[in-house]
């Protein structure tokens, strides 16, 4: 009897693979808008610590000036451009403009965090040796900014590893309703996906990136900051994504693009935690 062939069967839509592909971080900094200019100028006023005076011996109010600090981002270009093959897209067994246009946006997405990333590690405020994660060790870094005069005016974001996150869900005060403003369950959506999931804890944003550095190492770097301590200035327009044809060439494309810069306010706004999250890495 003779066998029947066998038909494989390709399914039409694509898969996303697991990968980040929005920005977490770009809200929780401060933001500037440019319509034109290659640089974007933060101005930060600052007491100084300074205190009320009396009158001095010839009756008149010594008066100080304003301790007034400028910081400049210089703005930069970035893009991400694929292309694809007619060809390529007619024999593929699903749609690839779709994905095409979705990697472009992930990729300028990542570089804003990476360049707020970058400049959060320049903290000089660190929490000392790593440690396994818990309610004090975040606390301490807490206490870092209180002292540095840093408000908890919920303003402040903790961005951790998984690993912290996990060694923080262990603890009661984590779920204790007396610290708890935001349910992350309550909607059911997923811990890392298209939709951010964020955390909200004892007055401040908690956000879990798992491009920090170290990550699943003993040496994690994770940060609590607040939103005045870093600036980001962005093209007016915002992301620029273009989905086109090229019918010299035959390719379809997909350009996305941004112009930028990134810039440290205020260092007393942050603090480094030293993480030791090796318990939690993949043997």
């Amino acid at each position: 009897m003779a066998v029947s062939a066998f038909q494989t069967m390709y399914k039409a839509e694509i898969i996303n693979g697991f990968d980040k592909t929005q920005s977490l971080l770009r809200d929780t900094v401060t933001t500037e808008y440019l319509d034109k200019g290659g640089s974007a100028v933060f101005l930060v006023a600052d007491t100084a610590g300074e205190v009320a005076v009396t009158r001095g011996l010839n009756g008149l109010i010594s008066a100080d000036p304003l301790t007034l600090t400028q910081n400049t981002a210089t703005m930069a270009e970035w893009h991400k451009l694929v292309t694809v093959s007619d060809f390529n897209i007619f024999a593929s067994q699903g749609d690839l403009k779709k994905p095409m246009q979705a990697k472009t946006m992930a990729a300028i997405n990542r570089k804003i965090d990476s360049d707020i990333i970058t400049v959060l590690a320049t903290a000089t405020n660190d929490t000392g040796s790593a440690v396994p994660g818990s309610v004090n060790l975040v606390g301490k870094a807490q206490v870092i900014l209180g002292v540095n005069y840093v408000p908890n005016d919920g303003e402040l974001t903790l961005l951790c590893t998984p690993a912290l996150l996990q060694y923080m869900q262990r603890a009661p005060e984590f779920s204790n309703s007396q610290y708890v403003s935001g349910r992350p369950y309550a909607d059911g959506k997923p811990a890392f996906g298209d939709t951010r999931m964020m955390y909200k804890w004892n007055g401040m944003n908690i956000i879990v990136d798992p491009t920090l550095p170290g990550v699943g190492t003993n040496a994690e770097k994770c940060f609590l900051y607040h939103k005045n301590a870093i600036g980001q200035a962005i093209n007016s327009k915002g992301i620029d994504a273009t989905l086109g044809y090229n019918e010299e060439q035959h390719y379809s494309f997909s350009r996305t693009s941004v112009y930028m810069g990134t810039k440290l306010l205020q260092n007393s706004g942050i603090v480094l935690i030293n993480h030791d999250g090796s318990a939690f890495a993949a043997q």
